[in-house]
């Protein structure tokens, strides 16, 4: 291949890789995507399972408010059978057994109401809570949908920025001789989306080798591809190019 035909190649070459470098850079966004929506929604599931958290609270003291209630409702029936039992009583010290055990439940009974109070106060500062964690979910909600849709209209826009790149890619490709491109696309492959590179100050872009000088002076000899003997991408020489090439 001649000196100016294998520069041409190669700068088509080089504008295939400017292509895919935007195509595997949205690809890789695109794949980041789902990962993001997945972080939210567990996010905001953790939200979710706070406010469940509260009402499981509040049935728990629903039922301990029960229970002391119903603790609290035997222990006024046992008095008021205890009372009625004071008049069939004979002596003196029996009245006196019974009115003592009488005055020790009665004693419970305060404390059980005092605890049946206690338990009341949590189940308001729960209820309360609850209402408060109900609004916090409203908006917690809607700025997780807005930012749920936000990520699936850039998913959208990456899709439709990619089918409009690869259109011109294809384009492109009619320009490359197929065993060039047979090379290129298979180094695009092993070389995650770089196929091609340009010599910085001696050394190759993709892998930072330092090349010998006869590598360069083959490189602008431009009588055939040359590859870097560490990582195999294409090199060449950006002052070397120019759309008049």
């Amino acid at each position: 291949m001649e000196q100016g035909d294998l520069k041409k190649q190669i700068y088509q070459l080089v504008k295939l890789q400017e292509l895919d470098k935007q195509i595997y850079a949205l690809k890789e966004e695109k794949e980041e995507k789902p990962r993001q929506i997945q972080i939210l929604e567990e996010t905001f599931g953790q939200k979710k399972n706070k406010l469940q958290e509260i009402e499981k609270d509040i049935q728990s003291l629903l039922k301990e408010k029960k229970d002391k209630e119903l603790e609290l409702a035997s222990k006024e029936e046992q008095i008021k059978k205890l009372q009625a039992q004071l008049y069939q009583l004979k002596t003196n010290k029996e009245y006196a057994a019974m009115l003592k055990e009488i005055e020790n439940i009665k004693a419970d009974v305060s404390l059980q109401e005092d605890k049946i109070l206690i338990v009341m106060e949590k189940i308001e500062q729960r209820q309360k809570d609850i209402e408060i964690a109900k609004k916090d979910l409203l908006k917690e909600e809607a700025a997780f949908n807005a930012q749920k849709n936000e990520i699936q209209k850039r998913i959208k826009e990456i899709e439709e920025q990619i089918l409009s790149l690869e259109e011109k890619r294809k384009q492109l490709c009619f320009n490359i001789q197929p065993f060039l491109l047979s090379q290129y696309e298979r180094i695009l492959k092993n070389r995650d989306g770089l196929a091609i590179v340009k010599v910085i100050n001696g050394a190759c872009e993709g892998c930072n080798m330092r090349l010998p000088p006869q590598m360069i002076n083959l490189i602008k000899m431009y009588e055939r591809i040359i590859n870097c003997e560490v990582c195999q991408r294409m090199l060449y020489l950006e002052e070397d190019l120019d759309e008049k090439s």
